[in-house]
């Protein structure tokens, strides 16, 4: 994987071209975080739709139920799209428009080797690895989600390395609870669709209320040490952050009043007028609470 540059260039047709791409990726397949994005402030709204459609399409890559499609191929295009990725954040260019979306922002903000190669990483073990224990997961998460919610402080920050190793932590846990929750809530897909169990030692066939209560303590001590990051933030991304982290609170709420049998096999939702008092009350407080 190529070094990057932190040399910020002017946005040309195909860049703009690429970022409204980006956005269209992420409109079309996250509804949450399309509520929360919104609350950013232009720019940063810009580039973190970058980092999220690259994340979206290498998820796809790996996760699409088509059973046609198989693990030798997925990997080859998983390998191809880490290429590219690695060239583009060399030479700034890719004629993949995601990839030149996520380049361009990788380049401007200093999103390195370090954050990239885990994320492939945990792309790439989703085509191998069916279960998990305690170590492959922690491995797994960070750079699944973990190093995601890095890559999106890097671009909070603006540079300010001092602000960023200072809220690094609380950053990791708020993507780790929300990798966290999303297993949760696709316990029974993940498993029958894709035959992946995430959590260690959990039979989904006869998962219970007290492995459900264990597993959303763990969410909330993730959420709980995301709070305190979050509330330091920038107002140009504080309330949006607040609004991410106050649905995901939500969900884990409602899964916590959910039968585990149920959670088996019905994915929890927040309905949209849970959502929209959640989004007005980030926006309200600016954040802070």
């Amino acid at each position: 994987m190529s070094r990057v540059s932190r040399r910020p260039a002017a946005a040309s047709r195909y860049d703009d071209v690429a970022s409204r791409s980006a956005a269209v990726v992420i409109d079309t397949y996250s509804t949450s975080f399309g509520w929360a994005c919104r609350l950013l402030a232009p720019g940063d709204r810009e580039h973190v739709r970058n980092i999220y459609a690259l994340v979206r399409v290498a998820d796809e890559i790996v996760d699409d139920p088509d059973q046609s499609w198989s693990t030798a191929d997925r990997g080859a295009m998983l390998d191809a799209l880490e290429e590219d990725t690695g060239q583009a954040l060399g030479s700034g260019r890719s004629a993949n428009l995601v990839v030149h979306a996520f380049a361009r922002t990788a380049r401007r903000y200093g999103i390195g080797p370090e954050l990239i190669t885990p994320f492939f990483a945990s792309m790439r073990a989703d085509l191998s690895v069916d279960a998990h224990d305690a170590a492959s997961l922690a491995e797994y998460v960070h750079g699944s989600a973990e190093v995601v919610g890095l890559m999106c402080l890097r671009v909070f920050v603006d540079g300010d390395d001092a602000t960023y190793e200072r809220l690094a932590p609380g950053a990791g846990r708020l993507g780790a609870a929300f990798q966290k929750v999303n297993f949760l809530r696709d316990l029974g897909q993940d498993h029958d669709a894709l035959g992946r169990t995430y959590f260690p030692g959990l039979d989904p066939a006869a998962f219970s209320d007290a492995q459900r209560d264990a597993l959303l303590d763990d969410i909330d001590a993730d959420l709980a040490a995301a709070e305190a990051a979050l509330v330091q933030l920038p107002p140009s991304s504080r309330r949006a952050v607040r609004v991410a982290h106050g649905l995901f609170s939500e969900l884990s709420r409602r899964l916590r009043e959910t039968p585990a049998a149920q959670i088996r096999l019905e994915r929890v939702r927040v309905p949209d007028p849970v959502k929209a008092r959640i989004v007005m009350r980030g926006t309200l407080t600016g954040g802070r609470r």
